[in-house]
C-alpha cells in the first residue's frame, strides 16, 4: 500500500521538523512520554491541513504543537494538584541515532531550568520557552497560544520576571567549587614527576 502524494508531503514536513517540535512540547511539558503524545496528535491533526492554506510551515506547526502541549499542561495541572511533593520533570535520553535532535537540544533550557518552569503558569512557561529559548516572534506566539500581541508581550515580562526572582544570583567561588568538587588528598603534581 503507497502513501497518497500529500500524505507524503505532510509526512516529509512534519519530520523535518520534528526535532524542534518535540522540544518546544518537552520544554512546555517537560515529559518525554507526554511529548510524543503530543506530536502523535498534532501529526494527525496536522495531516487532515489542505498545505495550500498554510504559509509558513514551521510557525504553523509551532502553534498546534504548542496548542496541544498547553492543553495537556492545563489537564495535568488538575492531577499534578493531587500529588504530594514538586513535581519534577522527566529526564531525557537521547538517541545516538538522531544527530539532529542533538542540535536542537543544545538550543534548550537545562533540566534545572525545566524545574524552575514548573513555577510558571501554563501561559507563561509557552510564551517563555517560545521566546526565549526559540526566538519566535511574538505575532507567531500570539497566535500559538490564542492571546493579543500585547497580552503576549506582558506575558513574557511577567514570566522573564518570574524566573529572573528564582534564579540563583551568585554562584560558588571558584575557591568552593574546588574544595568541593576535589578531594582533601588531592594535590596536583607536575607533569616532569607524573609516573604511572
Amino acid at each position: 500500500m503507497t502513501a497518497s502524494p500529500g500524505r507524503s508531503e505532510h509526512a516529509e514536513r512534519f519530520t523535518l521538523l520534528r526535532p524542534l517540535l518535540f522540544t518546544i512540547a518537552y520544554e512546555i511539558l517537560g515529559s518525554a512520554t507526554e511529548s510524543d503524545d503530543v506530536l502523535q496528535d498534532s501529526y494527525l491533526r496536522w495531516s487532515q491541513v489542505d498545505l495550500s492554506t498554510v504559509r509558513d510551515t514551521k510557525s504553523y506547526l509551532a502553534q498546534l504543537v504548542t496548542r496541544q502541549a498547553l492543553n495537556t499542561l492545563r489537564a495535568d495541572a488538575r492531577r499534578r494538584e493531587d500529588y504530594v511533593g514538586p513535581w519534577l520533570p522527566e529526564p531525557l535520553l537521547l538517541e545516538d541515532q538522531d544527530p539532529s535532535a542533538d542540535v536542537v537540544l543544545a538550543e534548550s533550557v537545562s533540566m534545572a531550568m525545566l524545574v524552575l518552569l514548573e513555577t510558571l503558569s501554563p501561559d507563561e512557561r509557552a510564551v517563555f520557552v517560545l521566546r526565549e529559548v526559540f526566538g519566535f516572534d511574538y505575532d507567531e506566539i500570539a497566535s500559538a497560544v490564542d492571546k493579543s500581541v500585547p497580552a503576549v508581550r506582558q506575558i513574557a515580562h511577567r514570566a522573564r520576571e518570574h524566573v529572573q526572582a528564582r534564579r540563583r544570583r551568585f554562584g560558588p567561588s571558584t575557591r568552593n567549587r574546588t574544595h568541593v568538587s576535589r578531594p582533601s588528598f588531592w594535590r596536583p603534581r607536575p607533569m616532569a614527576t607524573w609516573r604511572p
